[in-house]
């Protein structure tokens, strides 16, 4: 098995607690560590009282750290969370777009920064809570493999690890179901496991992003433009782009008669384009930011193609689709079947099987 080390990264919840008990259990040395992500009182104080780095998460993680009999630390990440998470939140928000900002603390947070502090003490490994498997292929790849629970699957937000991440993570909840993973917390007396799953942005109290935005970052908050059609007919003012997703319907307060949507966001020009449900539908986008796993970038050069399985958003249960790669880190991805609310932003995760092939944030959605 190599070095048994391993770092635990500890939410408080009960899924990283029992990741944490099962490696204990398997002969690991185990170090639970939980993540001090908030960056101010004035933050902290809006964080999610649910959340997986409060300083409730925390008490929780030290309860079960000591009934395991593993020791626990807090490690202070909130310079780094602040840098990637926070920082390309706003970013991502002011230009129109919609990230999803767990993939981005998985890559850089819970990955980058813990492995890097794992391996400095020490450590060969770090694991994690999430529902995935890890497969090495046979030419020595590492790829994500869905997890046995459909339900709880959780691979689409890890599509961006590296393959030096991989060769050092363990997943071990990837074969059971979330009813087992409670019982295995009752049985062996764990304060958490009835505890609720996290199931909205850590650092947003009350889903008001754009107050978010509003609250931490006022010079770069967009002002109200106008809500207008495709072609450039005024309908009424919004509230400023932060406020608003591809898709959306509610909260749109246009008195148009019928039901309209947000068919497109302009933030050279300060827009937010009303369509029909229909305009919110397509077949084709463009991926940037590719990130190879199963497919080995090497066999899969510039011009090829391949039919693969595609997620837009981590509850799209996922469509057919072939992707043609167009340059180093772009892809072309065309669904077999039209697919609603394709959203720049958010990641495009595309499956080989039950192996995460590649994935990319989406770029652009195409209309013709």
């Amino acid at each position: 098995m190599g070095n048994k080390k391993v770092v635990v990264a500890m939410s408080g919840g009960v899924d990283s607690s029992v990741a944490a008990l099962m490696l204990k259990r398997e002969g690991y040395d185990v170090l639970g560590v939980t993540m001090q992500i908030w960056l101010d009182e004035g933050l902290f104080e809006i964080a999610r009282s649910d959340g997986c780095c409060t300083l409730s998460a925390v008490d929780d993680a030290k309860k079960v750290c000591d009934i395991i009999g593993i020791p626990h630390k807090t490690v202070n990440f909130k310079d780094i969370f602040k840098e990637r998470v926070i920082a390309d939140f706003i970013d991502e928000y002011v230009h129109g777009r919609t990230p999803n900002p767990c993939i981005v603390c998985n890559r850089y947070v819970k990955w980058e920064s813990l492995l890097d502090h794992a391996l400095s003490l020490g450590y060969d490994h770090i694991a994690t809570g999430h529902y995935a498997r890890i497969r090495e292929l046979p030419e020595g790849r590492y790829a994500i493999e869905r997890s046995l629970s459909t339900n709880k699957d959780q691979t689409y937000v890890l599509y961006s690890l590296t393959q030096d991440q991989l060769s050092h993570t363990l997943f071990p909840l990837g074969g059971y179901e979330k009813t087992e993973v409670r019982q295995i917390a009752r049985e062996a007396g764990l304060p958490v496991s009835d505890k609720k799953d996290s199931q909205e942005i850590c650092f947003i109290q009350d889903n008001d992003y754009a107050g978010f935005i509003e609250r931490e970052a006022p010079d770069l908050t967009p002002p109200p433009g106008d809500f207008v059609t495709s072609d450039g007919r005024k309908l009424g003012t919004h509230k400023g782009i932060t406020h608003y997703t591809i898709g959306q319907r509610r909260g749109l307060n246009l008195a148009m008669g019928r039901h309209v949507f947000v068919s497109d966001i302009r933030s050279d020009t300060n827009e937010v384009v009303i369509g029909e449900d229909r305009d919110v539908y397509t077949d084709h986008l463009t991926v940037k930011s590719v990130n190879f796993m199963s497919l080995s970038p090497d066999r899969f050069r510039v011009g090829d193609e391949r039919r693969l399985f595609g997620k837009i958003r981590y509850a799209h249960p996922g469509e057919w689709c072939m992707v043609k790669r167009i340059d180093k880190d772009r892809l072309e991805v065309r669904f077999e079947k039209e697919v609603r609310a394709v959203t720049p932003g958010q990641a495009a995760v595309l499956y080989d099987d039950d192996m995460i092939a590649c994935g990319g944030i989406i770029e652009e959605r195409k209309t013709e």
